[in-house]
Parts: structure tokens; C-alpha cells; sequence
């Protein structure tokens, strides 16, 4: 892993970058491409805040309607319909814990 990261900083003319006491995928991509990831996969849904926000929420309370509610003061029902607004604007399944997964890094990137 080290010499194909120092194979790659070598090739790209680019700062070596050191692991952290606790490294986590989100080290491994350049910000520039996260960014770059996040914007087009996150396009549909970006145009609408509400939307967006319902989303991150969501996703940082593990997909429970109730405390994603209380926590942007709305209905249940109102969150049940953004995050299925979501899912269809995004045209993925957000039982996937995949796809959850990519959209919650996404989200910390835009």
C-alpha cells in the first residue's frame, strides 16, 4: 500500500500523504474528486434543500422516521416522502446499505 501510494505521488507530481492514527476511506480520495463524485451523484436531489437536508438527517439517524422528524420538526410522513422524493430523483434503493453508504459520503462532501 505504501509503495503504490508513493508510486502514484511520484506519477502525479503530488504531496505524499501520511495515514492517520485512524485511517478511513474518505483519506483515500483526493478532496478535489470527492467533491466532483458528490456533485453528480448527488445533482437530483442538490436543487432541492429540503430535500437534501431530509436525506442527511435521515441517513445520520439510521433511516429512523420518527427522530428524523422531531429533529427537523416536520411530520413522519412528511420524511417518509422526501427520502422516497430522494430515492426516486437518485433512481436507487435506499434499503442498500451501499448505497446509503456512498450517499452519506457524498453528503459530507458537497
Amino acid at each position: 500500500q505504501a509503495a503504490r501510494a508513493l508510486a502514484r505521488a511520484r506519477a502525479t507530481r503530488s504531496p505524499l500523504l501520511r495515514h492517520s492514527a485512524r485511517p478511513s476511506l474518505a483519506g483515500l480520495v483526493p478532496p478535489g474528486e470527492a467533491q466532483a463524485h458528490a456533485r453528480a451523484l448527488l445533482a437530483p436531489v442538490t436543487a432541492h434543500p429540503a430535500l437534501t437536508e431530509t436525506l442527511r438527517t435521515w441517513l445520520s439517524l439510521h433511516g429512523s422516521w420518527d427522530r428524523t422528524a422531531v429533529a427537523l420538526s416536520v411530520h413522519r410522513n412528511t420524511v417518509r416522502q422526501r427520502v422516497a422524493r430522494c430515492a426516486t430523483l437518485l433512481e436507487t434503493d435506499l434499503d442498500d446499505p451501499d448505497v446509503r453508504m456512498e450517499l452519506w459520503f457524498a453528503l459530507r462532501h458537497v
